[in-house]
């Protein structure tokens, strides 16, 4: 459930395409925390669509194969237990598509057997840009997806190249993790922002000796390329996916590269990839203002809500409360700090939820009493650090590494003050935390390989596009955008609060992806849940 705003560096950014895994994984914890806190080798399988015999079917996706990626699409995977009730394999895909005989790396897959009559296979990517596949399948496979759909596909989650299992990024240890969420970077100042970027460089040379040759090919493009070839060793002539968050770009992505292999995919919780990386900012950071303000008037509905007056007088209460922390950090329970940047780290983090809401409010509860120990909490839950001071992923690195590939960024001082000017503009709350994200891109030793545009698809098989209402991380007119931008496609909007949709919403966006996906009907464009 990280604000997927965790930077190397330490330095502010936004908080682009969080994990559904870790919404999943931490809004778990955190009820949890709450109810605590108020009691004190395998066969290949058949084709995706059921056509022919597997036989034919390798014959049919040898014959298919891109040139000169004829041995990766037809090696055959060593499928073996593991995690208890799963399947583990390594993909082997090229590191460099433009040579692909210059070397390879292995993609790390999971997938939990479907319980019924197969249909195919159901490639799933919770978002990011750095979260893991294998993570979200393995922890979440038999909770957050309705057994219609896992009775007639197997899961199949994945770790993206650059990501925890998949020639991961590297680069700091957890300490010196822990020392980076500590600093304070003054960006008013000239000297903040040397600051800053000197320590951005020395973390970018250690990532760089310590990541391997695939680091200046772990962008979307590449990933999407590898999940054709993942496609095309589970035996599937055409691909079944569903896309959360930063997963919608890797799904539409796929849809414009392999347009003729779309079977059935599902993008919820969507990114409108025309967009710029300067106007992705800007609209997450009204979006969550207005998360804001919907979970305030929420509290304030309830007994036992720190902010008082109305809704506006209670938001300006957080605001100060922040501006406290910002002028003197506070240390938590456990001796460590808590600065600004933390401290709304731990604010972002419940907004992904509003079942986490409850959460947020004892949180909140404390810190204006002067005790910041539960918000740092959940700002570890969205770090991915366990109370034991270890972390448990490389997301942080990785989503810096693929941002820095997928998008050009405004990195010069003059123009990341002005994006800051506007940002506050959006979202008096949070508007400072998400500027100054080029920071962490300035010095990064590759250059973007793609450049932001309107997605072509000319597949003729339909796709879902699934957007909800107060969704803080893709707000909703990205998918009405990427709808249009697909054309042959279908648009479910849930009216509710939180990020992404299937499998924390309700009946109508459950029924309308599952009879999609298993009895092949596609949902009326326009269908409001």
């Amino acid at each position: 459930m990280t604000p997927a705003r965790r930077r190397p560096a330490g330095s502010r950014s936004r908080t682009r395409f969080p994990s559904l895994r870790k919404v999943v994984a931490a809004v778990a914890t955190l009820v949890s925390l709450s109810l605590m806190l108020s009691a004190c080798v395998f066969s290949l399988p058949v084709n995706g669509d059921g056509a022919g015999n597997a036989n034919s079917t390798q014959e049919s996706i040898a014959a298919s194969a891109p040139e000169g990626l004829k041995d990766f699409y037809t090696q055959k995977l060593n499928w073996t237990s593991c995690e208890k009730d799963f399947q583990c394999a390594n993909v082997k895909v090229p590191v460099d598509y433009a040579n692909p005989n210059a070397g390879s790396i292995s993609i790390a897959a999971i997938r939990l057997r479907s319980q019924g009559t197969k249909k195919g296979s159901l490639l799933v990517n919770p978002g990011g840009p750095g979260a893991s596949g294998y993570d979200f399948v393995r922890d979440a496979g038999t909770t957050h997806f309705s057994s219609k759909l896992r009775s007639n596909f197997d899961l199949v989650g994945f770790d993206p190249r650059g990501v925890k299992r998949s020639a991961p990024v590297t680069c700091q240890t957890d300490s010196e993790r822990d020392a980076s969420r500590e600093k304070v970077y003054r960006y008013d100042t000239d000297q903040g922002i040397a600051a800053a970027l000197a320590d951005n460089k020395a973390i970018i040379a250690e990532c760089v000796a310590k990541s391997g040759p695939a680091l200046p090919y772990i962008d979307t493009q590449s990933s999407a390329k590898d999940m054709d070839i993942l496609r095309a060793t589970l035996g599937d002539t055409k691909l079944n996916y569903l896309g959360f968050s930063y997963g919608t770009s890797l799904g539409s992505t796929y849809a414009s590269l392999f347009p003729d292999n779309v079977g059935k995919v599902v993008l919820d919780g969507a990114v409108d990839p025309a967009l710029n990386n300067e106007d992705l900012t800007a609209g997450q950071a009204e979006a969550f203002e207005k998360a804001l303000h919907s979970y305030v008037a929420d509290c304030q509905s309830h007994a036992g809500c720190p902010m008082t007056g109305n809704v506006d007088e209670g938001v300006r209460q957080i605001q100060a409360l922040i501006t406290d922390v910002e002028q003197t950090p506070q240390r938590a329970k456990d001796g460590r700090l808590v600065t600004g940047a933390t401290f709304v780290s731990g604010l972002f983090t419940p907004l992904y939820d509003n079942q986490s809401w409850p959460v947020l409010t004892q949180a909140l509860t404390a810190a204006f009493q002067g005790d910041v120990s539960l918000m740092l909490r959940i700002a570890d839950i969205g770090a991915d650090r366990d109370p034991n001071g270890t972390y448990t992923s490389n997301t942080a690195f990785a989503f810096n590494a693929i941002n820095c590939l997928d998008y050009p960024m405004v990195t010069d001082t003059p123009g990341m003050r002005a994006e800051e000017a506007r940002l506050k503009q959006l979202s008096p709350t949070f508007g400072y935390y998400f500027a100054y994200g080029g920071i962490n891109c300035k010095d990064w030793p590759y250059k973007p390989v793609h450049i932001p545009a309107p997605v072509k698809y000319s597949g003729k098989a339909p796709i879902v596009v699934v957007g909800t209402t107060g969704d803080p991380a893709t707000p909703i007119a990205w998918a009405g955008s990427l709808r249009k931008e697909l054309g042959n496609a279908s648009l479910v909007t849930w009216q509710g609060e939180g990020h992404t949709a299937y499998g924390r919403s309700n009946s109508c966006v459950t029924n309308s992806v599952d009879d999609y996906f298993v009895d092949g009907k596609v949902p009326s464009d326009g269908t409001m849940c």
